[in-house]
């Protein structure tokens, strides 16, 4: 039994070790003058598709935070709701406060500080993006002072990031003052989407928890449409560190939020009063998005044209079921559904010559041990007798 035991754990880290890829690497910087450990984690569709790109993830604290983001990007990605991600963590065991120091009086960077940030923006960044596949969707991750040290990041002209995760943050008392100065506003018109992510937990200093609270209060006030903000007070949180087990799942619930399926809430507040046509262009949209910013070429799920598929139709008299049939049968050219849809257009027009086409087209894609078999040939039987 230990031994078939040993062998089933051997495989299944040897599956592991196949599918997945972290590479550590020795980083030699100008800015900083010495060389600085990173590991670099590559999921296992990077292995499978040679021309797919996925987002990227900066975890600073890498040493504490790589494998807990690791495990929650893999655990969205496996359940369809986020991309897999390309991970980078970066060392600070030893440098966190050089890294990320600042000065208590004026909240600047130090020195150091600044040069670790450019290492970030100029060296570590165009490095990963120049040897590996990413996508344009970038987050970075920080916790402690290493969360007040991203915000710096946001002062940039072009945004380098779309989603900041600030984990327990030690913000600088004038962050809000810091963050006013960048005249976050000039994010409205870009056609791109952004996140901002922190929280606290009762075992933060006072003046630290409040900082965050003040923080998500202010980004929220300026109400920019892309530019969103999520704050969580664990209140209840056993201890510091489950607080961080809390928060990262919540970020990632609203950092892919576009790259999930269609959720009843997002059909309620976003689809349900759309025209068929609007509807049709919502979805080609939503899926055209998820292929630039995560490098996910998904077609369209079908769950998703279900979910629209009642505005098509019970609205405007079904004249739509045609666009909508021929999208599905250019995406799915294997399945039914296409062509059921285009039949019932032509039902529903009286052109029963086309729909008997399209229906006995459809059933001829089907499985005969198909359960669902059976209710689509009536369509055929019912066109039949119409004619």
């Amino acid at each position: 039994m230990i031994k078939k035991s040993l062998i089933i754990l051997c495989i299944l880290f040897g599956v592991l070790a196949h599918s997945q890829k972290t590479i550590e690497k020795r980083y030699e910087s100008d800015e900083l003058q010495n060389f600085r450990n990173v590991k670099i984690y590559l999921p296992k569709g990077y292995e499978k598709d040679s021309i797919a790109n996925f987002p990227l993830a900066i975890v600073l604290d890498g040493e504490k935070l790589m494998d807990l983001y690791i495990g929650n990007a893999n655990f969205f990605a496996a359940t369809d709701s986020a991309p897999e991600q390309i991970v980078v963590g970066i060392d600070m065991q030893n440098t966190k406060y050089r890294d990320a120091g600042y000065i208590k009086e004026n909240s600047k960077l130090t020195i150091e500080s600044k040069k670790f940030l450019l290492f970030l923006r100029d060296e570590l960044l165009p490095y990963v993006e120049a040897n590996y596949r990413t996508s344009p969707f970038i987050s970075i991750v920080g916790e402690g002072i290493s969360a007040n040290l991203i915000t710096y990041f946001l002062k940039e002209e072009t945004p380098i990031f779309n989603a900041y995760l600030a984990l327990n943050p030690k913000f600088s008392k004038d962050i809000n003052t810091q963050i006013e100065s960048y005249s976050l506003s000039r994010y409205q018109p870009m056609d791109n989407t952004f996140y901002f992510y922190t929280n606290s937990n009762p075992f933060m200093k006072p003046e630290y928890s409040t900082a965050a609270n003040n923080l998500a209060t202010y980004l929220k006030s300026i109400d920019i449409k892309n530019f969103n903000v999520l704050y969580d007070d664990f209140s209840k949180s056993p201890s510091a560190v489950s607080s961080i087990g809390e928060a990262i799942p919540r970020a990632f619930s609203k950092f892919f939020e576009i790259y999930a399926g269609i959720t009843k809430d997002e059909f309620d507040k976003k689809i349900k009063d759309l025209s068929p046509i609007d509807a049709i262009t919502y979805l080609e949209s939503k899926y055209l998005d998820i292929d630039f910013l995560f490098g996910s070429n998904l077609g369209i799920r079908e769950q998703d044209i279900f979910a629209i598929e009642g505005i098509i139709i019970d609205k405007e008299e079904g004249r739509h079921l045609k666009d909508f049939g021929n999208m599905i049968l250019k995406l799915y050219p294997t399945s039914p559904m296409g062509d059921y849809y285009l039949g019932r257009f032509y039902e529903e027009s009286k052109q029963f010559k086309k729909a008997l086409f399209h229906y006995r087209v459809g059933y001829g894609k089907m499985d005969p041990a198909d359960p669902n078999a059976d209710s689509f040939y009536e369509n055929v039987q019912r066109v039949v007798n119409q004619r």
